[in-house]
């Protein structure tokens, strides 16, 4: 299906896009276009001005500061995977971004557009809250940082309010952390029937699973064998959706084979 008309703008810096964002009700960002030229096909979205993020280069950096990897909304899974600063802070990140689709959608596809579509189907927003990621997000009113956890607020919604755009997301370094992802998928590289990510640490173990609700459910077992972790999962007593690809209560099994496989592979990596 053929898009209907939309105006067109393609700003050269944060503060352009913004003031396009801010200044044109029902505009939108496009990011890798993976998403969004897809559901605007289908007649699922309409926006009136397609913003183009494209030309703002500022978005594309991967650096680190401090303790904290840094990403650019529009750094490309393909960066990420080739980034010799994620390899060394936090390198389950190159990995699962690695499993995504294939090797055209790696390369347009960005860490941005993928959060900010909000899928539960999507690869990120369990690994990110896992991770305890933060995102920077600005508008004409200023700059504000939000935690995963807070970010993620249903499908296709996420803390990014009209008018504002995502700058980048804040990654701590692993430090004594180990993580792991696990994913049950449909097909090789299709999106995720059921996927779980973990990290552990000194402190604590931290599982978040996706596909399970409308945004990531982040269980806390207090151990890491297999016995805590079921139990946690049932604890969060989640109810998931059916569909084509599985029942609720097949789902609610995934859930808690993931989260197990997600720490066991933490668990073997920390030793």
């Amino acid at each position: 299906m053929l898009l209907r008309e939309v105006e067109y703008a393609r700003p050269g810096s944060v503060a352009e896009a913004i003031q396009l964002l801010a200044g044109h009700e029902g505009a939108r960002a496009l990011a890798g276009g993976q998403t969004l030229v897809n559901v605007m096909k289908a007649r699922a979205a309409s926006p009136d001005v397609l913003v183009d993020l494209s030309r703002v280069e500022e978005l594309r950096t991967i650096s680190v500061s401090g303790d904290t990897l840094v990403l650019g909304a529009m750094a490309t899974y393909t960066q990420i995977m080739g980034s010799s600063e994620v390899e060394v802070s936090r390198p389950i990140l190159g990995e699962v971004v690695a499993q995504i689709a294939d090797v055209q959608v790696r390369n347009r596809g960005t860490i941005g557009g993928n959060v900010c579509s909000s899928d539960p189907t999507n690869h990120l927003p369990p690994l990110l809250v896992a991770l305890d990621a933060s995102f920077t997000i600005r508008g004409t009113g200023g700059e504000r940082t939000v935690a995963a956890s807070d970010f993620f607020l249903g499908v296709y919604l996420t803390a990014v309010a009209e008018g504002e755009l995502l700058l980048s997301v804040s990654v701590p370094a692993s430090g004594n952390a180990a993580d792991g992802f696990a994913a049950v998928t449909i097909g090789r590289d299709g999106t995720c029937i059921v996927s779980a990510a973990a990290c552990l640490d000194d402190d604590a173990t931290r599982v978040a699973i996706g596909c399970v609700d409308a945004v990531p459910v982040l269980v806390q077992p207090e151990r890491s064998d297999p016995e805590s972790i079921r139990g946690a999962v049932t604890a969060a007593a989640l109810d998931p959706p059916a569909d084509v690809h599985a029942s609720a209560d097949y789902r609610r099994h995934l859930a808690e084979v993931c989260a197990v496989r997600a720490v066991q592979q933490a668990s073997e990596r920390g030793r």
